[in-house]
């Protein structure tokens, strides 16, 4: 087997150098130049191009590709329902979210239905992987364990095993015997990744790689790595809070942006199966002033979630906007829109707060609606009725426009135990859905007047 040898190659203009340099010599970036495994030519044996054979797609079968449920209902939505052999998934979140909490109780899931499982810990040893299981009632699995960060020896061990599915806790901490290059880097994370996918995928073994994050949230390390995989899950949540959701946002084999709910307890994660009425306060609890419930739709999931604005007269200075669980760039249009096209000039001189309960973001224009019903509702002392909701976007100049899935949002708020949505007007809408009577609106401004009655 020819000799394999590293080099040092820029990630901006391709140059190759064999000694590392803080400028590249080619394009003059800082910090550009990246360890890299290099085979000679000719190493990789392959035949000549005239004998390639190609398959027709008509003749390709997907015989194999049976999922195989975790038992854990939540994760298995998320990954479209279950995992398929020979998919590679990476899981990233903020340290101590619960992402080993999260793959430990699915091995030991699948472990206890016949599936041969390795759970590799390159962060912790065997004793803290042991002491995490009996928290979680798995100190009797058949999960096999292996404490190391050499990729050498971890292909050796999956090649003696012959695993259903391996999770390599975490990607960051692995490291090539051929680099020099510390874990972690670009370099080190690129060819780990690169050879565990290559290996898994040969023998139709399902891979799951936990990830670090930046402080900015996003994936640490190339962003090569994201397309390696098949699936990118992200584990998030408020720290004070106990609920968990993942959330996919890339998904070869289901659908993207679906939403799984958890609730982190002493013993260890628990589903969610009807989180909407966990961000939805308790209707006997009374109106207020800046509640409004909006419905968005996560994946194929509808999630009702309770906005809460509170305006305050600012003293000296501008005015602040601050926001959790809602975009701050919508909440400024939002504000916008209230104070040139529905007449409340005085959110100008007004502090202006908003969240959504339980941390849930609520990213698509659907909330538009709720969101300034209940900033409305808060300037001016009115509450709205417990048993109202509002779906719809809002534009520029104040139209309220229809949104997708109104149908499956009214259904999940009916199963809650709504009475009124306000959604935007259309020609020929019917008056009820679901036993929910719709009130159609065409402008914000009438939908507050409506909603504060």
């Amino acid at each position: 087997m020819p000799k394999l040898k590293t080099l040092y190659i820029c990630q901006q203009c391709g140059h190759q150098s064999i000694k590392w340099a803080g400028r590249c010599p080619g394009c003059g970036e800082w910090n550009a130049l990246v360890e890299e495994v290099v085979e000679p030519l000719g190493s990789s044996g392959s035949r000549p191009l005239d004998a390639v054979a190609t398959t027709p797609l008509a003749e390709v079968t997907l015989d194999d590709a049976v999922r195989v449920r975790t038992g854990l209902g939540e994760f298995d939505r998320v990954l479209g329902g279950g995992i398929v052999p020979g998919s590679v998934t990476l899981v990233g979140g903020e340290p101590g979210i619960g992402k080993s909490t999260l793959l430990l109780s699915v091995a030991g899931a699948l472990a206890a239905s016949g599936q041969t499982v390795l759970y590799v810990s390159g962060e912790e040893s065997l004793r803290q992987t042991k002491l995490r299981a009996m928290r979680l009632g798995l100190s009797g699995s058949p999960v096999r364990l292996l404490a190391h960060t050499q990729l050498e020896v971890i292909a050796g061990a999956i090649a003696q095993l012959a695993p259903q599915v391996v999770i390599v806790d975490s990607i960051q901490v692995i490291e090539a015997e051929a680099l020099n290059s510390a874990p972690g880097s670009i370099g080190q994370v690129r060819a780990c990744a690169q050879a565990l996918v290559r290996l898994m995928k040969a023998g139709h073994s399902a891979l799951f790689l936990v990830g670090h994050v930046t402080k900015d949230g996003y994936l640490a390390g190339p962003k090569v790595l994201e397309h390696l995989v098949d699936t990118v899950l992200y584990f998030e949540g408020e720290p004070t809070s106990g609920f968990r959701l993942l959330r996919s946002t890339k998904n070869r084999f289901g659908a993207t942006h679906e939403l799984g709910v958890f609730h982190m307890t002493a013993e260890g994660l628990v589903e969610v199966p009807n989180p909407s009425e966990l961000f939805v306060s308790d209707p006997a609890s009374g109106a207020m002033p800046g509640c409004m419930v909006g419905v968005s739709l996560e994946g194929s999931r509808p999630l009702l979630v309770e906005v809460q604005a509170l305006t305050s007269p600012c003293g000296i200075g501008l005015p602040r906007r601050r926001t959790t669980g809602v975009d701050f760039n919508r909440l400024s249009m939002l504000l916008a829109v209230l104070e040139r096209r529905v007449g409340l000039h005085q959110l100008a001189q007004q502090d202006v707060f908003v969240s959504s309960l339980g941390g849930v973001r609520l990213l698509e224009p659907a909330a538009d609606l709720a969101v300034a019903i209940a900033i409305a509702s808060s300037l001016k002392e009115r509450p709205t009725s417990r048993r109202d909701l509002a779906i719809g976007e809002v534009g520029l100049t104040g139209e309220v426009r229809p949104v997708v899935n109104v149908s499956q949002r009214v259904h999940e708020a009916k199963r809650v135990g709504f009475q009124r949505c306000f959604v935007a007007a259309r020609r020929g809408g019917a008056a009820r859905m679901d036993g929910i009577e719709l009130i159609p609106v065409a402008h914000v401004r009438e939908a507050v007047a409506l909603a504060l009655e």
